[in-house]
């Protein structure tokens, strides 16, 4: 039995851009809050265990970042492969390299957790988190021993969004995410698990939604895409094309974790470790003002990938101008938003016991830090065009630039060299993402006519 709407949604992408982006993007805006949703919960629940756990969790948050960044790279790289095959016309390539995306996931996911528990303890020791190590060893080795959990739930994602089906997904991420707020302050507080509470429930919320993904996979059996054992036969131009976009997106995200973490550092030298207390805590927040552009730009992945298939260039600039013209309305929202209630919003997170010593700051924080919110529209877009069209490591690379060399830079000149301490580390962040942000949009705009050009 095949889901007519999933059908529909390919034939949308092609003949309609600007409403299939729309329509696919609309469920993915609510998915990923509700996904980014998971570490702000946990956030808000440890902190009422006090700054230092506060911080520990934030100190593995980079290492978090990189379990989240190989999961939502390979989630790319499959979102890219089965909408290009279907912009194609070729469903029976679809359907096998839907269970080539799977396969891809579980063993990569195998590698990762081997390699990040034999250097976790390192990795927290050079980022500086000192005596809130504990607290980040009791949550992080839990984490990463479920990391196939986290990595495969995006995979699954991805091929639901190659498919353009984005509905059924949001219902399965807030169910997660529902059962995630019922399960934290049992582990943490009822079973008085503290800490490593949160990590269980976690992980056991997102196994949920993998079951609820395989439901509809194997048992309901009504996906457009069909990742069956029969349908499989390996090919290597489809691994290339899953890991040719999945390996460089999830080597940008890991460049993110890394960035996360140098910046952590220097914050314990400019500040203390109630400033990545701060820093760890406002960037969950950012990343929920975030969303609503990375939905988009994820929805745009789907869109611009069925109409490389066809060969349909001019539709790729349509959607990425459109998607564009949406997502800087949303972002000068959010910022103003943001600004207007940081107080409000940070009083969730320091109301109860060492927590409150950071609240001023963390307020400061999300007051300057929104400053970049509508480059972020542009550039967002932008750089899922890349992806869209198979350059990954172009992506990747623009990734690099705007947080090693943009943003990196101009926090450590800012905050140490010119002696702006704390506040100048965050208006490095604001500089290298404006900088950064504006010079992609210009890449992206030139590869479009590019394409249009040798089409023509």
């Amino acid at each position: 039995m095949l889901n007519s709407d999933s059908s529909n949604s390919v034939e949308l992408m092609i003949q309609n851009p600007k409403k299939a982006l729309i329509k696919i993007s609309i469920p993915l805006i609510i998915s990923f809050l509700i996904n980014s949703f998971y570490n702000l919960i946990d956030a808000a629940w440890v902190s009422g265990l006090g700054a230092d756990v506060l911080a520990g969790v934030g100190f593995f948050t980079p290492i978090f970042m990189i379990l989240l960044g190989f999961g939502n790279g390979l989630g790319s790289g499959a979102t890219f492969a089965l909408s290009k095959y279907l912009g194609e016309g070729n469903k029976q390539k679809a359907d096998n390299a839907s269970v080539h995306a799977i396969i891809i996931n579980i063993v990569v996911s195998l590698i990762v957790t081997l390699i990040l528990l034999i250097f976790l303890n390192p990795i927290l020791n050079v980022m500086g988190a000192g005596h809130t190590i504990e607290y980040a060893m009791d949550y992080g080795v839990i984490v990463i021993l479920g990391s196939t959990i986290v990595i495969l739930s995006n995979g699954l994602y991805g091929i639901f969004r190659g498919e353009g089906d984005t509905a059924r997904p949001m219902y399965a991420m807030a169910a997660s995410a529902i059962l995630n707020m019922i399960l934290d302050p049992i582990f943490i507080y009822t079973f008085n698990l503290g800490v490593k509470g949160a990590a269980f429930a976690t992980l056991i919320s997102i196994l949920f939604m993998i079951l609820l993904f395989m439901y509809w996979f194997y048992i309901k059996k009504d996906t457009y895409l069909k990742p069956y054992h029969s349908n499989f036969q390996f090919r290597k131009d489809i691994s290339n094309d899953i890991i040719k976009v999945g390996l460089p997106v999830s080597i940008q995200l890991l460049n993110n974790a890394f960035f996360a973490a140098v910046f952590s550092f220097l914050l314990t030298v400019v500040g203390s470790t109630d400033s990545v207390a701060v820093y760890s805590t406002g960037w969950r927040i950012v990343t929920i003002g975030l969303m609503p552009l990375l939905a988009i730009g994820a929805a745009l992945i789907s869109v611009i990938a069925a109409n490389y298939g066809a060969k349909n260039y001019k539709n790729i600039q349509i959607a990425h101008r459109y998607s564009m013209k949406i997502s800087i309305i949303i972002a000068l929202i959010i910022a103003i938003l943001t600004n207007v209630f940081a107080a409000d919003i940070t009083s969730i997170f320091t109301s109860a016991g060492s927590s409150v010593r950071i609240a001023s700051q963390l307020t400061s924080f999300l007051s300057w830090i929104v400053i970049f919110y509508p480059t972020a529209a542009v550039g967002i877009s932008s750089t899922y065009v890349f992806q869209g069209v198979g350059h990954g490591l172009t992506s990747m690379f623009q990734t690099i630039i705007r947080e090693t060399i943009f943003t990196l830079f101009f926090a450590v000149l800012l905050g140490v060299v010119l002696g702006y301490g704390v506040w100048g580390a965050w208006m490095g962040i604001v500089l290298g993402e404006v900088l950064a942000n504006n010079i992609t949009m210009l890449w992206a705009d030139y590869l479009i006519k590019k394409l249009i050009n040798i089409n023509d």
